[in-house]
């Protein structure tokens, strides 16, 4: 199967490569890539969009990840644009969309709850009051939640579940800050009583269907942004080997360092391959879950160890704050932890493959 990026999309990988040499500084780098457009590639062409969809969205993200950019970018992108493209409404695509496509705004999800990564069966709650849903529960790890306009939340309701969209400034939300590898905002979001409209209530017509998307946009954006990260990793310590000496050799001579090198590249090609494939089916209309755990499972067990590989290569340069190579180290850990650990990703390819 042939996954060579067509003409668009290594166009798009091209322009965001380009906008993030140009653009070091967060803020800014976030408006030059929306000014370029590539933040509006899933919006439909009713809202200024190119009606594009998960594949050249991931390509955005490998290379925000091989540039190990701090930017809103997976929030945004993956927890935020796609699924609100795919589940909501007429209504709430032009309340959300727009504003992030012109760098404006911010969006994000919540996944996680204490104990339960990525829950499908979550123990917060929505019930009915007054005209509006009352959500209560608890969510960990929520990326940019105070700066986001909306969060997407899965809970539990009458029927099964769904996905709400939450003012994290509104009635009822507490946000704590909660540390990260990056030094990424991230919170702990705890609701008590909070009051979401029926409009903001992302579509529902198969019961937990919504929270499916969610997490599948989630994955393959995740694992796209770590086969950038790897891959930016692996660039940075193969440049260093060849150009630093040791007993007036390069490193890069040495069979010991080559055979490192080498479990690196294999780790980056198969996370790569794996990427590719799970979005390429994702992007398809076929049933992604296996391939989306398999991608994710390698991301979470594998890059870690190449990264501490990249360290390890790199000697004393490689704990040296001011080295880029930590960039890429920690947002692999974090994404590792995104994605529910390599245990949890087992687990749940497990499941799926017998039948649970």
């Amino acid at each position: 199967m042939d996954f060579i990026l067509d003409e668009d999309q290594q166009a798009i990988a091209g322009l965001t490569a380009d906008v993030l040499r140009r653009e070091s500084e967060p803020d800014a780098a976030w408006r030059a890539l929306a000014k370029a457009g590539l933040l509006s590639l899933a919006l439909p062409a009713e809202l200024d969009g190119d009606g594009l969809g998960v594949a050249e969205v991931a390509v955005v993200l490998t290379e925000v990840g091989r540039a190990a950019a701090p930017l809103p970018a997976l929030a945004t992108l993956a927890l935020g644009v796609l699924p609100v493209e795919h589940l909501g409404g007429a209504d709430q695509r032009a309340e959300l969309l727009p504003d992030v496509s012109c760098g404006d705004a911010v969006l994000t999800a919540a996944l996680h709850e204490p104990s339960d990564p990525l829950t499908t069966r979550p123990a917060t709650t929505a019930t009915g009051g007054s005209g509006d849903w009352l959500l209560t529960g608890v969510k960990t790890a929520v990326p940019y939640a105070a700066t986001a306009r909306r969060v997407l939340v899965p809970a539990s309701m009458p029927g099964g579940t769904g996905v709400f969209l939450v003012n994290p400034a509104g009635a009822g939300v507490t946000l704590t800050a909660t540390r990260t590898a990056t030094g990424a905002p991230e919170y702990t979001m705890r609701l008590t009583g909070a009051p979401v409209a029926e409009s903001g209530l992302l579509d529902t017509r198969v019961p937990g269907e919504s929270v499916a998307v969610l997490h599948r946009y989630a994955l393959a954006g995740a694992v796209a942004l770590g086969d950038g990260a790897l891959a930016g990793a692996l660039a940075l310590t193969t440049g260093h080997l060849g150009t630093r000496e040791q007993f007036g050799r390069p490193l890069a001579t040495f069979q010991a360092v080559a055979q490192e090198i080498a479990d690196v590249y294999i780790a980056s090609r198969t996370v790569h391959l794996a990427a590719l494939s799970a979005a390429w089916r994702l992007a398809s209309g076929l049933d992604p879950d296996g391939e989306l755990d398999i991608a994710a499972y390698w991301l979470a067990e594998e890059a870690p160890r190449a990264m501490a590989a990249c360290h390890h290569l790199h000697g004393g340069l490689g704990v040296d704050a001011d080295y880029p190579l930590h960039r890429y180290s920690s947002l692999v850990k974090d994404l590792a932890r995104a994605v529910g650990g390599a245990a949890t990703r087992l687990d749940r390819l497990g499941e799926l493959v017998g039948g649970a």
